[in-house]
């Protein structure tokens, strides 16, 4: 059998060939690469691997041996022992190679970018709930913070079916799905398109579209596309922070935009970029007026700026007609719509996309090439166009809306039990509710703390601050059932009568 180890890089450190294939082969074993029960190869076969003489492997052998690395047997070879019989060991052929040289290398810096996403990954870690009784939090926990979004019933059959034929595309020895464009797939494109213009009032061609890995990775490209050293860049306060680290890491200066009970205040800012969610204000949930968006449109036509108009739940909504999008009211071609399907199909979809001004589909089509030169999910991209195009997608959407509005009617409905604690920001749409905290910020800490020993949590909103802010929360309740919900708000009540008695 044929193994990889660290040869070259032990003959470096050590003068005599057997030495050095010692070390590889110990080095292996100890890191796991060489499993336990791993049949080593004949000395011969390793001999002819490496290029040494057997009379080395050999001898390599033997000190492995000698070792308890590993354990020969008759007519069947030499394999590695259990690794659970591994004890560190200072024995003769250690003090042997002891004087072996010492190799340490400081690596290369990072980049300014580079440096700049260790410094935030490190910043994201979260802390470790300290204090929190978990003895009292045997019971299952119910989390407002997060949950999966999967497909159901009628939604699950129609899309398996979809996923099916598009297999069959696939197969076909002319399929498109050989060669599709960078861009992503030309029939999904085609019916974004049909389904934002008929939802949304969007009129775009397909040319315009390009599909990412995710809103995100969309996000991220364009802040790389469009924002220079220590350009001023305009963010909703609170935010989503995924967009607040692309634009720090690509070396923006954030500029932060106050909100009110209607999302945006419109200003005169000193900016050429604009990140914002007119359709359903990430987190606090307000719908930007009309009056507002064609005051920001105003802006972006006088600044010769760009918004990115992120559109992240605009499909379920419980009461009344949605505002047109900014995309739909832009008669300058400076919005840039962005879209996913991972909050209306299901959380591991991972497919995002652009619509795009002309002027930027060339150059984000350009660097999705340069990280991505294959469209991602080129199966489920044509799949998803099947169930878009069959009308599945829209029937889809009507059944988890009636779904999401009988479940937000039980939330808020339950959280009236809460309303000494919270003032809640109503809502007609989306798939969480924000509330902002009515005592004092220490009594907020002691109730995380408390509903966590209770089995219950939800997202601090502090996450999605750029500046200080009162305490806020948001609840999450689209992946709970009907009694998971109560159960987990009957909990929050108990948790707060603990901390006042």
């Amino acid at each position: 059998m044929d193994i990889t180890i660290a040869y070259q890089r032990a003959i470096q450190l050590y003068h005599h060939k057997y030495l050095a294939l010692y070390h590889a082969l110990r080095e292996g074993i100890l890191n796991g690469s060489l499993a336990s029960g791993t049949r080593l190869p004949s000395s011969r076969d390793l001999a002819v691997m490496y290029g040494i003489s057997r009379g080395s492997v050999a001898e390599a052998y033997d000190m492995l041996l000698a070792e308890g690395y590993v354990e020969t047997a008759v007519g069947r070879g030499t394999f590695v022992i259990e690794q659970t019989a591994l004890l560190p060991n200072t024995s003769s052929i250690d003090k042997q190679t002891r004087q072996a040289p010492s190799v340490k290398q400081t690596p290369p810096a990072l980049s300014t970018w580079g440096q700049r996403i260790m410094q935030m990954e490190r910043e994201s870690r979260p802390s470790s709930a300290s204090g929190v009784n978990e003895d009292a939090a045997q019971q299952p926990l119910i989390s407002f913070q997060a949950g999966e979004v999967v497909l159901e019933g009628n939604s699950l059959t129609a899309w398996k079916s979809a996923t099916a034929a598009a297999g069959k595309d696939l197969q076909k020895p002319s399929s498109a799905l050989m060669t599709a464009p960078v861009n992503g797939d030309e029939w999904l494109r085609e019916a974004i398109c049909q389904h934002v213009g008929r939802t949304r009032g969007i009129m775009a061609h397909p040319d315009q579209v390009v599909l990412c890995s995710g809103s995100m990775e969309v996000i991220t490209l364009l802040c790389q596309l469009l924002i220079n050293e220590q350009d001023p860049i305009v963010l909703e306060n609170p935010c989503y922070p995924g967009i607040h680290r692309a634009v720090t890491a690509s070396g923006g200066q954030v500029q932060v935009a106050e909100l009110d009970q209607q999302g945006i205040i419109p200003q005169d800012w000193d900016s050429r970029l604009l990140f914002v969610t007119p359709g359903r204000q990430f987190p606090i949930g307000a719908v930007l007026p009309l009056a507002r968006r064609q005051h920001i449109l105003q802006w972006a036509v006088s600044r010769g700026a760009w918004i990115i108009e992120d559109d992240y739940d605009s499909e379920f909504r419980w009461a009344g007609r949605p505002i047109e999008p900014l995309k739909a009211l832009d008669r300058a071609d400076c919005v840039i719509y962005v879209g996913s399907f991972s909050k209306s199909m299901f959380s591991s979809l991972r497919l995002g996309y652009a619509i795009l001004p002309a002027a930027l589909t060339q150059a984000l089509t350009a660097a999705k090439r340069l990280y991505d030169p294959l469209p991602p999910a080129r199966l489920e991209q044509r799949a998803l166009a099947r169930f878009m195009i069959r009308g599945d997608f829209v029937r889809h959407l009507r059944r988890m809306t009636r779904m999401y509005r009988s479940r937000y009617e039980v939330f808020q409905r339950e959280m009236q039990q809460l309303s000494r604690l919270f003032h809640w920001h109503q809502t007609d749409c989306g798939l969480h509710a924000y509330a902002v905290w009515k005592h004092e910020p220490a009594q907020y800490q002691q109730l995380m703390q408390a509903a966590r020993s209770f089995g219950v949590t939800w997202r601090d909103a502090a996450d999605y601050q750029l500046t200080p802010g009162p305490p806020s929360a948001c609840f999450i309740f689209a992946h709970l059932t009907e009694h998971q919900m109560i159960e987990g708000i009957n909990r929050l009540r108990q948790a707060w009568d603990s901390i006042k008695k």
